[in-house]
């Protein structure tokens, strides 16, 4: 079956960016013109994705905003003349079918995913968190439905990483398919350093089987109460298939504040109307 559905979990309080998002959500930070959110839609869009669905929580009104109608705001850009803009945002519109559903409750992510079970039953899905983006020849998330049309089994994203941060990341182990491709045998969740099974972290995309949703819906909750999806997969690679994919292209993680920093920073160098100024600029800070 076609992956034609994505959920975005956003619902998330941004606390390592406070006092930015105390009242501003972290999914709407900045990268250069676009919010950190926008990146994500259209990677999705651009792997084939039209329905995108937001899951929000309180105060995260900003980002229905963004991609709703902003008939004030057109009707005085064409006042002004500035129709190249309302041309812009109507793209940013016309995106993706966009559904908002509230998280009322921070439970976890897999809480978050469950919220919208009803929008996305009996099909498989995509799950895109907001602060994890590759800038890419071929979107990522394209890569991970080419190797999910071959297998028909849930996937993860997955990253290389030094041993030495493990403890920062979901950890994966299991056979070596290709050299980017493992089935998974194991998932732990932030490994202390030494303890992990593999150098190979769980990124922040999925895609979801509706078996899979099953499991998710009665995994064990965890002692914060909370509903993990790398639970839900952890539980599900005991009897089923489960791979692990490394994308290729360099990849951002914007709920870091230095990770935010190298995305502004890379995407400033890349911006046609910045770069030349921009490299100017870092020449002359004599770094």
């Amino acid at each position: 079956m076609k992956i034609t559905k994505a959920i975005l979990p956003a619902a998330g309080l941004g606390t390592r960016f406070l006092p930015a998002t105390k009242s501003q959500p972290k999914e709407m930070l900045p990268i250069v013109d676009k919010p950190c959110i926008h990146y994500i839609v259209e990677e999705a869009v651009n792997s084939g994705i039209t329905d995108i669905i937001i899951i929000t929580g309180k105060n995260k009104r900003a980002i229905e905003d963004y991609f709703d109608n902003s008939s004030e705001l057109k009707f005085h850009l064409e006042k002004t003349g500035k129709i190249d803009v309302i041309e812009s945002l109507e793209r940013i519109e016309k995106m993706a079918n966009f559904y908002f559903v509230r998280q009322d409750k921070p439970l976890g992510d897999g809480h978050a995913i469950l919220c919208a079970k009803e929008l996305v039953r009996n099909e498989p899905f995509a799950v895109l968190f907001g602060d994890d983006f590759y800038d890419s020849e071929v979107p990522a998330l394209v890569q991970m439905i080419k190797k999910f049309e071959q297998l028909q089994s849930p996937m993860i994203a997955s990253l290389k990483i030094p041993m030495s941060e493990c403890n920062k990341y979901g950890m994966m182990a299991g056979e070596k398919i290709d050299e980017d491709l493992l089935k998974i045998s194991k998932l732990i969740e932030k490994p202390e350093i030494g303890k992990s099974p593999s150098d190979m972290a769980v990124i922040g995309k999925y895609i979801v089987t509706p078996d899979l949703l099953k499991v998710l819906e009665n995994v064990r909750k965890s002692e914060n109460q909370e509903v993990k999806l790398i639970d839900a997969m952890s539980k599900y690679c005991e009897t089923n298939p489960v791979y692990g994919i490394q994308i290729q292209g360099t990849r951002f993680d914007t709920g870091d504040k230095l990770g935010y920093l190298k995305a502004v920073v890379h995407f400033a160098l890349k911006n046609p109307e910045l770069k030349d100024s921009f490299k100017q600029h870092l020449r002359d800070l004599n770094l």
